[in-house]
C-alpha cells in the first residue's frame, strides 16, 4: 500500500474563541491604565496574552487557505506545527478538513507564546510519547526543546499493526527579538538548536533499532546541511536519508530576482533591501529500513511571496509499504 506522510508548519493556528479586545488609544506618556473585563459567564472565557498582547485567533481567510492546501495533498499522516491547542486543531480537523482525518494528537508543550506540535492522521494511531521535560546535559534543569518532541506511532488501519514511528519537530526559532544583540542571540539560538538535535538523535536511538522503520519531520528552523542539525541528520547511528533532496513542486516557484537555488526549499526570508533567502526549513527524514520504500516526494508551491495562509510551504513523500 502507498502511505503519504507529510509537514507543515500552520503559522499561529489560534483559537477562534478568543475575542477581540478594544481599548481606547493611550496619550503619549499616559502608562498608569486600568482594564477592567466583565462577562455574563466568566467560565466561558479564557483571556490568552504573549507579552503584554491579546493572543488572537488565525483569520478565517488565511485559515481557510490552509485547509485548501492540506486537502490538495490528501496526505495520509501529516505533522503540524504552531498550533496553539488540541482543541484548536479538532475544531480544525473537523470544521475545516471535514472531519477527513479522525485521528489527532497534541500535547502541551513549552513555548510561552503557546504554539504546539501535533498530528492529524487518517491511520490509527498507538502509543503517544511527549518529550517536553527532556534536558540537555549542559544545562539539566531547563528543558532542551522549545516546543515539544512529539513521539507517535502510525498503524495499519486493518491489522492494527505499527507502520512506523513518527517523531514531529520544531526546533528553536533563528528570531532574535528587537533590542537584544544580534550577534549574541544568533549564538545562543543556534546553541540551542544544537542542542536540541542532539537530544533528539540520543532518544531516536535509544528508542528504535537499526532496522526500525522511523521518520524524523517537522519545522528544524535551519537548512538541512547546517552544522547545528549535524548531530541528527549526520548521526551515524541513526544513518537518515533526507527525503526531500529532489522533490517535486505542485507549480512553479513564483518569480523572483533571484531565483530559488533549487526545488528544496519550504521557507522564504526577505530582509529589506537584501536578496530574498529560501531554505528547506521544513524537512522529512526517512530510517535506512524506509529509505529504500520512497516513490516520490513533493513540495506545495504557494502562490505569493509571502505566503498562502502560512510562511512555510508543506512538504510531503509517498512510500511504499
Amino acid at each position: 500500500m502507498e502511505i503519504k506522510v507529510g509537514t507543515f508548519n500552520l503559522n499561529n493556528l489560534f483559537s477562534r474563541f478568543n475575542f477581540t479586545g478594544e481599548i481606547d488609544a493611550l496619550q503619549d506618556g499616559d502608562h498608569d491604565v486600568t482594564v477592567t473585563y466583565t462577562f455574563d459567564d466568566p467560565s466561558n472565557y479564557t483571556i490568552r496574552t504573549f507579552q503584554g498582547r491579546l493572543v488572537k485567533e488565525k483569520p478565517a481567510a488565511e485559515r481557510a487557505q490552509i485547509a485548501r492546501r492540506i486537502l490538495a495533498m490528501d496526505v495520509d499522516v501529516l505533522a503540524v506545527q504552531e498550533v496553539e491547542d488540541v482543541a484548536i486543531l479538532n475544531r480544525f480537523a473537523i470544521d475545516d478538513l471535514g472531519s477527513r482525518y479522525p485521528y489527532r494528537v497534541l500535547v502541551e508543550g513549552n513555548d510561552p507564546r503557546l504554539i504546539d506540535v501535533g498530528i492529524l492522521s487518517k491511520l490509527p494511531i498507538g502509543g503517544v510519547t511527549s518529550w517536553r521535560f527532556a534536558v540537555h546535559p549542559d544545562d539539566p534543569i531547563v528543558p532542551v526543546f522549545s516546543r515539544d518532541l512529539l513521539e507517535v506511532e502510525v498503524l495499519d488501519a486493518a491489522r492494527r499493526k505499527r507502520l512506523f514511528t513518527l517523531y514531529n519537530n520544531h526546533l528553536k526559532s533563528q528570531y532574535v527579538p528587537f533590542g537584544e544583540d544580534p550577534v549574541a542571540g544568533t549564538q545562543q539560538a543556534d546553541l540551542r538548536r544544537k542542542r536540541q538535535a542532539e537530544i533528539v538523535a540520543s532518544i531516536v536511538e535509544a528508542r528504535m533499532r537499526p532496522d526500525s522503520a522511523f521518520i524524523v519531520v517537522g519545522d528544524m528552523n535551519d537548512a538541512s546541511d547546517a552544522p547545528t542539525l549535524a548531530p541528527l541528520v549526520g548521526s551515524a547511528g541513526l544513518g537518515l536519508v533526507n527525503a526531500l533532496a529532489q522533490p517535486q513542486e505542485t507549480r512553479p516557484a513564483k518569480a523572483d530576482n533571484p531565483p530559488p537555488p533549487s526545488k528544496a526549499w519550504t521557507h522564504r526570508f526577505k530582509e529589506q533591501g537584501k536578496p530574498a533567502h529560501y531554505e528547506l526549513f521544513d524537512q522529512i527524514w526517512l530510517s535506512p529500513a524506509l529509505a529504500n520504500k520512497q516513490t516520490a516526494a513533493w513540495i506545495d508551491r504557494r502562490t505569493r511571496h509571502s505566503g498562502d495562509g502560512s510562511d512555510h510551504d508543506p512538504a510531503w513523500v509517498h512510500l511504499a509499504l
